[in-house]
C-alpha cells in the first residue's frame, strides 16, 4: 500500500493566512480572488519600469510587482533575482529595462486592483482555481475536509502562487479483508503558473494529525501544464472523480471483494512464474524485479504485489510515466475481477 505525503507537505509551507476552515470559505475566496484579477496585454515595448522598482502597464502606471511577479520578470531577463535584489531600485529597475527581451508578441499581466499577480507568454492559458474547485465537487457530493491537523490546518489552502485541495468521504467505508477502507482525494491548481493542475484520487486506510494518507490503494493521479488545452483537464477532473465515486456507490461491494480475492490470490508460485507474469501485464523487469521481493514474505499474492508495485510508482519522478505505470499495475487486478 502506498503512503501519500502531498497533504502533509502542504502543512508546512503555507501561513495561517493561506489556510482555510471549510469548503465553503474557500470556494468564496477562490470566487472572490478571480472577480478582482484582471487580463492585460501589452507589448514589451509599452511596458516601462520605473526607479522604485514599480511597473507602468501603457500608460497605466504604479502598478505593484510580488514575489511570484517578480521572479517571473527576472527569468524572462535571464538575470538572477538574487543578483537584481542585492542592486539599488534605480539599478536594478534599469538592468531589468535592458535585459527584458522585445517579443513580437504581447506579454500577459494578471493584476489584482495595483498588485501583478503574474507575468506570462502568450503559451500560457489560465485555469482559475474556483472553475477546478467546481469540477471537483460537483462530482462528489458529501466529500470534506479529513480531521484537521496538529497545527488546526484543515488541508484546504490557497495563497498568492496556488491552491491546495484535501478532501474525502467520511462515509465511504468498506471492509476489505477486514480492514477498512474509504475514498479521498487531492486537486490542486496555480492560477499564476506556479505548478502545474492536477488531481490524485485514492482509497485509504487512515489519515494521521500531519495530514499523511497511509496504506493507499487504487491510486490514479492525472496533471496537466497550463498550455492551450488545459481547460480540457477539468473534463479529466470530472471523469476521474466520478470514477471514484462509481467506485464507492455502484461498486462498493465488488471492489471489496476483487481485492479480497487478491489478498487469497497468488500470481505465481515463484519469483520466476511471477516476473513472467508482471511482464505479461507491460510491467518493467526492475520494477517488477523490486515488486517480488518486497512481496516475496506475502506468498505472491496479487494484492501484495499490486501494493508493492503502487509504492514503487509513487517515487516515479515523471507524472506522465507514474500515470501509465498505475495503468498497467491496475490491470493485474482484472485478473481477480
Amino acid at each position: 500500500m502506498a503512503t501519500l505525503t502531498r497533504a502533509h507537505e502542504e502543512l508546512f509551507c503555507r501561513g495561517p493566512d493561506e489556510q482555510f476552515a471549510s469548503l465553503d470559505s474557500l470556494m468564496t475566496h477562490c470566487r472572490q480572488q478571480r472577480s478582482e484579477s484582471q487580463d492585460r496585454w501589452h507589448r514589451r515595448e509599452d511596458v516601462c519600469i520605473t526607479n522604485d522598482l514599480d511597473v507602468v502597464l501603457g500608460g497605466d502606471p504604479d502598478f505593484r510587482l510580488n514575489d511570484w511577479s517578480f521572479s517571473q520578470l527576472c527569468r524572462m531577463a535571464n538575470v538572477s533575482k538574487d543578483t537584481i535584489n542585492r542592486l539599488t531600485h534605480e539599478t536594478a529597475a534599469k538592468a531589468l529595462e535592458e535585459t527584458l527581451p522585445l517579443l513580437g508578441k504581447p506579454l500577459q499581466f494578471l493584476t489584482s486592483e495595483s498588485l501583478i499577480r503574474s507575468v506570462h507568454r502568450v503559451a500560457y492559458t489560465r485555469l482559475w482555481n474556483d472553475e477546478l474547485l467546481n469540477a471537483a465537487c460537483e462530482a462528489a457530493p458529501g466529500f470534506q475536509p479529513p480531521q484537521t491537523a496538529m497545527n488546526e490546518a484543515t488541508g484546504l489552502c490557497c495563497g498568492e502562487q496556488d491552491m491546495f485541495c484535501f478532501l474525502i468521504d467520511p462515509q465511504g467505508w468498506i471492509e476489505i479483508g477486514g480492514q477498512a477502507f474509504a475514498p479521498g482525494f487531492f486537486v490542486w491548481n496555480s492560477e499564476v503558473g506556479r505548478r502545474t493542475v492536477g488531481i490524485q484520487t485514492f482509497w485509504f486506510q487512515k489519515v494521521c494529525r500531519n495530514h499523511i494518507v497511509w496504506d493507499a490503494v487504487d491510486v490514479v493521479e492525472a496533471s496537466r501544464k497550463h498550455t492551450a488545452r488545459v481547460r480540457d483537464f477539468l473534463d479529466v477532473t470530472r471523469q476521474t472523480v466520478a470514477q471514484l465515486v462509481e467506485k464507492r456507490d455502484a461498486r462498493r461491494d465488488g471492489f471489496a471483494r476483487v481485492l479480497e480475492r487478491a489478498m487469497r490470490e497468488k500470481l505465481g508460485e515463484d519469483a520466476e512464474a511471477v516476473m513472467t507474469q508482471l511482464q505479461k501485464h507491460g510491467i518493467p523487469k526492475d520494477l517488477g524485479k523490486t515488486a517480488i521481493e518486497m512481496a516475496r514474505g506475502s506468498n505472491f499474492t496479487i494484492f501484495s504485489l499490486v501494493d508493492a508495485l503502487t509504492q514503487l510508482t509513487q517515487k516515479v519522478k515523471y507524472a506522465g510515466d507514474r500515470v501509465e505505470l498505475d495503468a498497467k499495475v491496475a490491470t493485474l487486478l482484472s485478473l481477480v475481477a
